[in-house]
């Protein structure tokens, strides 16, 4: 049904007053122009982080939902006065004039395309309506991403993607990444909270691919507990601790590449530090742990395994010279 002539006209200058207000309403870097309509197919992969234009239609842009801040282009057929280019407000709605505002945040551009059609409808404004939306500019979703990934920084995105993706967008995981995730944002009360993910790299990443990362959150990827294995071992040096984060004596020796002839493997210490900064020794029998008649203790990240030689008691093993190599140690991720 077409609009009267008077009202049309009115319709026109509420129109341009509508459109500016929606320029100056919420302004944000017009980073990419038009990429595709409620029919496209494809959603939100990352931006550049330069900054720079986007070049290509997202691979699943199909799922992208609409988020405050985006301007979409609004064309309905055959009444080219109702069409324009209009803001999501910061509540999630679409203002647009006559039809006042309509909650679009959080659907996709099909879902929303249909929620403007049913709202002029229910408002007596248009019988059968036909409207196509455009996305004319977007609202980035802004993640950090810190710690042991090859790529950290601050990472663009078009919508919230899952912890595995950001991750991805990250170049993934270093060599000296450990098992966990921390995920930290913050709460409807505006505190931080940070929540710890396990991901062991060699899984298929399944308990992550669910964990959703959100505009704002903090990514951050800790280094691996290190564990270091010195004096009389085939290999001394600094041992990146298994990704479910356990490993005990028995391992780390075997990982140093055992015992050389020359060590006390009746005599094996453990020298762990404690919250107050100073350090606890104690001793093993590496024959007794290999042989099965002692359970091999589990290490801690930062705890030292040192293998004296025999001709040397343990009881006169100078600590603070093991400290020090092992601040000097060789770190190694896995038996080479």
């Amino acid at each position: 049904m077409r609009l009267h002539s008077t009202i049309k006209s009115a319709l026109a200058c509420t129109i341009a007053v509508f459109a500016a207000a929606s320029q100056a309403q919420l302004a944000s870097p017009q980073i990419g122009s038009s990429l595709g309509s409620a029919s496209s197919g494809g959603a939100g992969g990352a931006l550049p982080r330069t900054g720079s234009g986007l070049t290509a239609v997202p691979e699943d842009f199909s799922r992208l939902r609409i988020q405050p801040g985006f301007q979409l282009n609004v064309e309905i057929f055959d009444e080219p006065d109702m069409s324009g280019q209009f803001r999501v407000g910061p509540s999630g709605d679409l203002l647009m004039p006559l039809l006042g505002p309509v909650r679009v945040a959080g659907e996709t551009l099909s879902e929303a395309q249909i929620t403007v059609q049913d709202a002029l409808k229910s408002g007596g404004i248009l019988k059968n309506p036909q409207v196509t939306l455009d996305i004319a500019q977007y609202a980035p979703t802004l993640v950090s991403v810190l710690g042991e990934v090859n790529s950290p920084g601050r990472l663009q995105m078009l919508a919230p993607h899952s912890l595995l993706d950001v991750l991805a967008f990250a170049g993934g995981e270093t060599q000296m990444a450990g098992g966990v995730v921390d995920v930290r944002h913050e709460d409807e009360n505006g505190k931080t909270v940070t929540t710890t993910y396990h991901y062991a790299r060699s899984g298929n990443g399944d308990s992550i691919a669910n964990v959703m990362v959100h505009d704002g959150d903090t990514v951050i990827v800790p280094r691996a507990g290190i564990v270091y294995v010195l004096g009389q071992v085939t290999r001394p040096g600094g041992f990146l601790m298994q990704e479910d984060g356990k490993l005990d004596a028995a391992q780390a020796i075997s990982m140093a590449m055992g015992a050389t002839l020359l060590a006390s493997t009746k005599h094996v210490l453990i020298i762990r530090r404690k919250p107050d900064g100073t350090f606890v020794r104690s001793e093993l029998n590496y024959k007794d742990m290999v042989q099965g008649k002692i359970a091999p203790p589990q290490l801690q990240p930062q705890d030292i395994v040192y293998v004296p030689n025999s001709r040397i008691k343990t009881a006169f093993t100078d600590v603070q010279g093991v400290l020090t190599a092992a601040s000097q140690a060789t770190i190694y991720r896995t038996v080479e």
